[in-house]
């Protein structure tokens, strides 16, 4: 096991795993511009919890628990049910919230970008805002595999666009007016073992902590998108900004609409 990296806002927390399958250089310039060790291997001295690693030709985050298993990565097919044709229909809850008429969406708080690209599958010109660095290389090794796949080139489609930094600053910089901010932010999980957050989100919440200003940044949505703004939750939580305009409810999540 090698390290030789500097200390990093992760520190404790996150290491780069070369796992030999990619790229020599990868790696390497993973762990530089995050400022994370490079391992080449993980011992019981190794103090780190969560890893990134290429497997399986894509990049992955991993915790102890996964060393051995796939990870978690970006994942850029249609989800289950899901119309393989594109634009798929403008069905369910989040494209009722998101509206019809909508062409521009900036999704403020993308995550692991499962919504983003189902809403890109669905025909919205999509702008992708994260703030973890660590998320940002998820996701930029997700569009770039997007934007490999066959009927991205046989349609002439670009993936959406990844802006890096935070949120509240990144709404402020924007140099065109979007029709909708999208929020997703992390709320709270609800207190019963019965309804425990998916590895994803309890690993994204190990490892980022809570989201702090949520209603900064929803003051920040209201003020430069067009039309509206949609903030996805849990049906269990209180509206970020108040009584919504609109709420479309699916089975366990709910979109609140507030128009600008």
């Amino acid at each position: 096991m090698t390290s030789t990296r500097k200390l990093n806002p992760y520190q404790g927390k996150l290491a780069v795993l070369d796992s030999g399958q990619e790229d020599s250089l990868k790696p390497g310039q993973l762990a530089e511009k995050l400022s994370a060790p490079l391992y080449h291997s993980v011992d019981k001295n190794t103090q780190e919890a969560f890893f990134l690693i290429w497997r399986e030709g894509a990049l992955r985050l991993i915790d102890r628990e996964l060393l051995t298993k796939g990870g978690l990565a970006v994942e850029v097919e249609p989800r289950k049910g899901e119309q393989r044709s594109w634009p798929a229909p403008k069905q369910g809850a989040l494209a009722q919230a998101i509206g019809r008429k909508t062409t521009v969406v900036v999704d403020a708080t993308t995550g692991w970008g499962q919504d983003s690209l189902a809403l890109f599958r669905m025909g919205f010109q999509m702008h992708c805002i994260e703030r973890s660095p660590v998320m940002a290389a998820l996701l930029a090794d997700g569009f770039g595999r997007l934007a490999a796949l066959e009927w991205m080139h046989k349609l002439q489609l670009k993936p959406p666009c990844l802006m890096v930094g935070d949120a509240i600053e990144e709404l402020h910089k924007l140099t065109f007016c979007p029709d909708c901010v999208f929020l997703d932010p992390m709320f709270p999980p609800k207190r019963k073992k019965s309804a425990l957050a998916k590895k994803s989100m309890e690993i994204l919440r190990d490892l980022l902590g809570e989201d702090t200003d949520k209603q900064s940044l929803f003051a920040a949505a209201r003020q430069v998108a067009g039309h509206r703004v949609v903030v996805k939750s849990p049906t269990h939580a209180e509206p970020l900004g108040g009584k919504p305009d609109l709420s479309h409810q699916s089975k366990l999540l709910r979109y609140d609409v507030y128009f600008r």
